[in-house]
């Protein structure tokens, strides 16, 4: 029984809790059992709070069995991004430097979601400070994808996409600099919606580059993706960019979407630079075109969309980022929080300790981005290279702008590329130029997902779908539709296929 509990949807689950099929205690249970069996191969968790999460069980159950008004996810467990601060629970960032930390306080969308009376399962692992697309720069461990352990599970949200795809989980928070929700969704055959930046409240995440880093949800449906986005949406006023006039009740918008099934009038722009091409694996796009003619079959009118600057953007973010990272891991020094390591010898001055915290507190990627941003920043480089990065950030905003006054959504491949074999990319170059697809919504700021599209060489790819700021409702409603037509053409959840753990 308690096997089978893990396999329902969130949505299924909210369902029979509510019905009295079992407890929350129970389901809970059910998944700390399969993440105990299963961590040692997948580490998905950097943590996972066992006392916590049944405490919250309990609550819930008490208060159901009470016949008080309940959420509709009451008693649903979740995973949380170790980039989110849990009061009284270690957050890390998956950084030596933050090891044993304790937040005194929870993110926002940590608040909503203790609001909605969901436990929390554990925190899930990362690339460091998210910095990475494979998970393989966390402090601690890396984190292996469910469908073949010796490949990535993308990232930097990769633990949370594995414990999507190990059934270690039925709900998981990310978030997304440049493609950290939609990447480690497309290779672990998951969604993930990289929400309108604004949505979700910034607040009590831990920043990597603020004017891009956007929390979201992440599922193995669209259903539950759009629920999970309805608690961790909100206004919030501790967030500056905080949108008050955010999209909201996304599960009503999926649920009417399957009820009836039709993208008729539905425009619908191919963005030409990101469809196939050097570095594309030949799957992908396959898969690709195959998900385009559903839609069309569907009702939708396809057509090709140039986004003339759009290649510059890779170039313009690995700018903007790195300068941003710079700035916001300044304030780890130690000398008010996480890690304090003093020199060996000579004396103990603030500057002295400062570098060797750094320089042990921080791992290989971190710093390279630390000092990329840093030189970007200095003076003589400035202009030359922050400025010039943020007037291409404009011209690739334009360009969308342009796009969907012609079209109500764009769609193209999320990855060019499945998932990889640990340490075939090491090379930083090499992994940065697998964000090509996904950035450009991070720096124009729109929403974004990836759902799965089918099946290359025995792995999953993802489809990408944008939509205008503030419009990401119609996200749900295309995914919502093309889910079921790709399931029906695949012959079930494209998920089922994976090798059993």
């Amino acid at each position: 029984m308690n096997s089978e509990l893990t396999r329902l949807s969130a949505a299924e689950q909210a369902a029979k809790l509510a019905a009295g099929e079992f407890s929350s205690r129970e389901l809970t249970q059910a998944h700390l059992e399969r993440i105990d069996a299963l961590e040692p191969a997948v580490g998905a968790y950097l943590n996972v709070d066992h006392d916590g999460a049944l405490a919250a069980a309990d609550a819930v159950d008490a208060a159901r069995k009470e016949g008080a008004a309940l959420p509709e996810l009451a008693g649903v467990p979740v995973a949380v991004k170790d980039l989110c601060c849990t009061r009284g629970q270690v957050t890390t960032a998956a950084s030596k430097i933050l090891e044993g930390w304790v937040p005194p306080y929870d993110a926002t969308l940590v608040a909503n979601i203790r609001a909605n009376q969901m436990p929390i399962l554990g925190k899930t692992n990362l690339d460091e400070f998210a910095m990475g697309g494979s998970t393989e720069h966390s402090a601690f461990h890396r984190t292996a994808n469910p469908w073949d352990l010796e490949r990535i599970p993308g990232g930097s949200s990769g633990g949370s996409a594995a414990a999507l795809a190990a059934y270690e989980a039925p709900l998981a928070v990310g978030t997304d600099t440049g493609g950290s929700i939609r990447q480690p969704a497309a290779v672990t055959g998951t969604v993930g919606v990289k929400p309108t930046y604004g949505t979700v409240s910034r607040f009590g995440v831990i920043a990597m580059a603020s004017s891009l880093d956007t929390p979201g949800p992440m599922a193995r449906n669209v259903l539950d993706t759009a629920l999970l986005h309805d608690v961790m949406a909100s206004y919030d006023p501790l967030d500056s960019t905080s949108l008050s006039d955010a999209p909201r009740g996304m599960a009503d918008v999926v649920r009417a979407a399957q009820a009836g099934m039709d993208l008729k009038g539905l425009r619908v722009g191919v963005i030409s630079q990101l469809d196939g091409g050097e570095g594309y694996q030949e799957g992908v796009v396959d898969s690709f075109h195959q998900a385009l003619t559903l839609l069309e079959n569907a009702g939708a009118t396809i057509k090709t969309v140039d986004l003339p600057h759009l290649e510059y953007a890779l170039d313009a973010y690995y700018l903007i980022m790195p300068a941003e990272v710079s700035s916001n891991l300044a304030r780890y020094d130690g000398m008010r929080y996480g890690l304090r390591v003093e020199p060996k010898e000579g004396p103990v001055t603030a500057e002295r300790v400062m570098a060797a915290t750094r320089g042990a507190g921080f791992g290989d990627e971190a710093k390279r981005r630390i000092i990329l941003g840093t030189h970007v920043l200095s003076a003589g480089y400035y202009d030359a290279y922050y400025g010039s990065a943020l007037k291409v950030r404009t011209l690739v905003q334009r360009d969308f702008d342009a796009a969907f006054a012609d079209v109500d959504i764009l769609v193209s491949p999320t990855s060019p590329i499945t998932a990889y074999r640990f340490g075939e990319k090491d090379d930083p170059l090499t992994m940065y130029k697998l964000d090509v697809t996904t950035i450009p919504a991070n720096l124009a700021g729109i929403p974004g997902m990836s759902l799965p599209s089918g099946l290359s060489e025995g792995l999953p790819v993802g489809f990408q779908i944008l939509a205008p700021q503030r419009k990401d409702d119609r996200l749900y409603r295309v995914g919502a539709v093309l889910e079921a037509l790709v399931n029906e053409r695949v012959g079930g959840a494209l998920l089922e296929r994976a090798p059993q753990l």
